[in-house]
């Protein structure tokens, strides 16, 4: 498969009367056609500013675009005009928020709201714009979708909401769609039909995704691949059935033991990650897990890691070989 997507090199800073927060520091990835790349995470990680960054919509100012590409069929998305961007925003590249209760606007229907990306994009007519966006609805499964369109969005549950906002982000048949913890404010139960709706469209519409996350559990059952995000940087990238088989970071190795097993035989009990998370109000000079890290040596706090490949479609950001807890 080719890649639809390219980003080399990604770095984000917003200023604050407090300093320079270096909030993503480099981060390289690539993005196959059909593929689904999962990026996980603790919170403040840099995983959705990564995103936002590449698809010019964070606050300039406070927030600004250092260096780095990001390109999508060979264009770069960083450096086109403002209408360039936008005409690929929305359309060929989409983007699910986090929140799908505040991402409506609240004074318009949901019909007018998922009407205008076909509008737009696609120059339909009105009722052209308004019979696709009742046909998103039915897609995504919501029952009686033309009597639907007329409702505001305090007239949908959480779960219906959410899967309106993803038929408004189908409305372009995009060729990727980028999905920011979508299903963070939803019940498990409901979270599970998203992702079994997501599975069943991306294998429908044959398109790329992204989606960012903290639940380990939701990406082993959606991603082909998966990047795990540490203070702005990507510390280990694999195909996900490698990573949950053999993590190499230790951090990485400490997410999945924070985490409960179906499989688990004896009683072992979860493990946590010890410490906090990094203020980045300066660009690490050395390995930013070094302060939590049991493997840390001399070198974790004199140098910083590059990604460098240990097998095949697995890289990561590490001086220590986990499985031997020798230096590599």
């Amino acid at each position: 498969m080719a890649n639809i997507l390219t980003v080399e090199g990604l770095e984000t800073q917003f200023k604050t009367q407090d300093g320079t927060v270096h909030a993503v520091n480099g981060v390289s990835f690539v993005l196959k056609e059909g593929e689904t790349l999962g990026i996980v995470g603790e919170s403040g990680c840099g995983k959705s500013v990564t995103m936002m960054s590449m698809m010019r919509l964070i606050p300039m100012p406070p927030g600004k675009v250092v260096a780095g590409l990001a390109l999508f069929q060979g264009r770069d998305l960083l450096s086109m005009s403002d209408a360039e961007v936008r005409s690929v925003r929305g359309s060929q590249i989409t983007f699910i928020f986090q929140d799908p209760m505040t991402s409506f606007n609240p004074v318009l229907t949901i019909g007018r709201q998922l009407a205008e990306p076909a509008e737009i994009h696609l120059n339909m007519t009105k009722k052209q714009a308004y019979d696709r966006a009742a046909e998103m609805l039915a897609l995504v499964g919501i029952p009686k979708p033309k009597d639907r369109l007329d409702d505001f969005p305090h007239q949908f549950s959480g779960g219906m909401r959410q899967r309106a906002m993803i038929a408004m982000s189908l409305v372009c048949t995009p060729q990727i769609l980028i999905a920011d913890e979508p299903t963070t404010a939803l019940d498990v139960t409901i979270q599970a039909q998203i992702v079994e709706l997501v599975k069943g469209l991306r294998d429908k519409l044959g398109m790329a995704i992204i989606w960012i996350t903290h639940d380990l559990g939701i990406i082993a059952g959606l991603a082909d691949r998966v990047g795990v995000m540490y203070a702005g940087y990507i510390i280990e990238e694999a195909a996900v059935k490698d990573l949950y088989r053999e993590p190499a970071h230790p951090y990485t190795i400490g997410l999945l033991g924070s985490l409960p097993r179906l499989d688990e035989t004896s009683n072992r009990r979860l493990t946590s990650i010890d410490g906090l998370p990094p203020v980045l109000m300066a660009k690490p000079t050395y390995c930013p897990f070094a302060p939590r890290c049991r493997y840390a040596y001399e070198r974790c706090w004199k140098e910083n890691p590059a990604l460098v490949t240990i097998d095949t479609n697995h890289r990561t950001a590490c001086w220590i070989d986990t499985k031997t807890g020798r230096p590599r």
